[in-house]
């Protein structure tokens, strides 16, 4: 009855909390979770709550006038009464965009402007659509993820709003690398950020982001897009020293302790993968399968090897 695309689960290297601050941010499309539009096999169908308030939530800002890109939900609200339902093996709640997989899907399939440029004006047109329909899942949103997941391709923040594709190099072979590590329990990204920004009322604390937490971010990725492994490393290990001294509260308890094993040891670093307080954490290393051995206790992903 319908043949949708997959669409893939996101992840933000670089840029956790500092992007409010105006920093650059550096968020990659990860096509080892995707999901995708689909009808279920069942003869006795079972409407998709989710969907339909998705779909009452278009509705409505198409009845207040204020949709911003027409969409056939005719369609949608036929296609959800035969069974439609979102398939995903993208987890919820752990930062990695399952809301976004799924306002690109439904953009995808049901919005009826869909000719877009991968210009600075396309893509601004885009990640407005997009902002939203996931505000829907959110209260607000800036529409990132699901610009990442339908374009299926990297992207790089500056300040401002400003954003652009990104080229990533080719990080395939080499001892060490950049991994994924499961930390099992999904959490609620509002009340961290609330956190932050309550923090950031502070004078000392909002100028230790800006003299301080800028300029490492931005240093990660100037040194991860020109293919400098060396000033990664010394990067992430200071962003890994300043996340673990200043947003210990974005930290899972249980892990606070592997987190500064790493620092100590010099194998391995963590920093934050989006808001922190679950989901994944993201890890550097110089020789991952020893770090692989001195973690075995932990579910590890590699994402890129260098």
């Amino acid at each position: 009855m319908i043949n949708c695309r997959y669409f893939p689960s996101k992840i933000l290297l670089f840029g956790e909390y500092s992007v409010i601050k105006d920093s650059m941010g550096l968020a990659i499309n990860y096509p080892l979770f995707e999901g995708r539009l689909n009808f279920q096999d069942s003869k006795k169908v079972r409407v998709d709550g989710e969907l339909r308030a998705f779909w009452q939530y278009i509705k409505s800002l198409q009845t207040k006038g204020s949709l911003i890109n027409e969409f056939d939900l005719a369609s949608f609200e036929f296609d959800i009464g035969q069974g439609l339902y979102f398939e995903s093996t993208i987890p919820q709640g752990f930062g990695v965009g399952s809301s976004g997989a799924l306002c690109a899907s439904v953009f995808d399939r049901y919005g009826k402007e869909q000719s877009f440029d991968l210009t600075k004006d396309g893509i601004a047109r885009l990640k407005e659509i997009f902002s939203q329909l996931e505000s829907h899942f959110h209260g607000s949103s800036s529409g990132v993820d699901p610009l990442i997941s339908y374009l299926n391709t990297p992207i790089l923040l500056f300040g401002q709003g400003i954003l652009k594709t990104a080229n990533i190099p080719s990080y395939t072979d080499g001892k060490g690398g950049m991994f994924l590590l499961n930390t099992a329990r999904s959490r609620r990204t509002e009340p961290l950020v609330n956190l932050f920004l309550e923090k950031c009322n502070t004078t000392e604390f909002s100028a230790l982001c800006k003299d301080e937490l800028l300029p490492i971010t931005n240093g990660c990725i100037t040194s991860f897009l020109e293919g400098n492994t060396d000033g990664l490393f010394e990067n992430f290990k200071k962003l890994s020293k300043f996340q673990y001294n200043n947003f210990t509260p974005m930290i899972p308890t249980l892990y606070r302790d592997i987190w500064l094993q790493g620092l100590e040891e010099n194998l391995f670093s963590f920093k934050l993968c989006g808001a922190g307080g679950g989901g994944f954490m993201l890890g550097i290393t110089r020789d991952l399968a020893q770090t692989q051995l001195v973690l075995s206790d932990y579910e590890i992903r590699s994402i890129y090897s260098f």
